[in-house]
């Protein structure tokens, strides 16, 4: 760098030497210092541009990552905002899936009550059914001895008939007796006459029914005592023999008219 200036010396020497208008001035003999303004102008103008530069870029990168930023904060709420729809629509979901497996859970138990109960009632039609087979196997039992026991009795009376109706005609007319029909396929009247010595043609009667294997008398006239018929009734339904009917009745009447 150039020699130092002194103000003092300069000053000093002034005062002692007379200004000449023709003599040089000390300042021409100062040697020239040249400071650089115009390249620190320069540069100066250079680090502003480049200050404001960076300054205008700084300035833009803020506002470019806060608007970024505002960005990511909008898509942020929004994502949060479809999110909490999202938990509600899936809470609406869950609940109502809830509800449903209560419902089915309900028809559920009601279904099992259900079939419980079918269940209960099947094994019950089970049991009276068995019970009612069993019922139908007796009855049948029951019928087919019945039907037996009735052809047996049907072939007893036509053997009977066969080997009594000599005798029965013989019986008919010492004991004066008609036989007609009493209005019923399983009834026969059979009417009596001269049981009366006062009155020859007066008329006892008595109707047998037939539906049964044993005899029984239904109606007869004169009116007779319960008990005499059904000792007679007794003898007959042991010996099978109708005469022997026919005989007991004519006596019962026999004694009737004569009280």
């Amino acid at each position: 760098m150039a020699s130092m200036f002194e103000p003092s010396m300069s000053s000093s020497l002034s005062r002692q030497l007379p200004m000449s208008a023709t003599a040089p001035s000390m300042a021409d003999s100062l040697p020239s210092i040249n400071f650089g303004f115009d390249e620190l102008r320069d540069r100066m103008a250079k680090f502003s541009a480049r200050f404001d530069t960076f300054i205008e870029q700084g300035r833009k990168r803020v506002l470019e990552e806060r608007n970024q930023f505002r960005m990511s904060i909008a898509e942020l709420q929004e994502d949060q905002r479809m999110k909490k729809k999202d938990m509600e629509i899936l809470q609406l979901r869950t609940n109502a899936h809830q509800q449903t497996i209560a419902k089915e859970a309900a028809e559920k138990r009601e279904m099992q009550a259900a079939i419980a109960s079918l269940t209960e009632q099947r094994n019950k039609n089970m049991a009276s059914r068995d019970e009612l087979k069993k019922q139908i196997e007796t009855t049948q039992k029951e019928i087919d001895a019945r039907l037996a026991a009735q052809r047996a009795h049907a072939q007893h009376i036509e053997a009977q008939a066969r080997f009594n109706g000599p005798e029965l005609d013989f019986w008919i007319s010492n004991l004066c007796l008609t036989i007609e029909g009493a209005g019923k396929t399983d009834r026969l009247k059979f009417v009596y006459t001269h049981i009366d010595e006062r009155d020859w043609e007066r008329e006892a009667w008595f109707e047998l029914s037939t539906s049964s294997r044993d005899y029984d008398v239904r109606h007869c006239r004169p009116k007779l005592e319960r008990e005499k018929v059904e000792r007679v009734l007794e003898r007959v339904n042991e010996s099978r023999e109708l005469v022997t009917l026919l005989k007991g009745m004519r006596e019962l009447f026999v004694e009737a008219v004569k009280q």
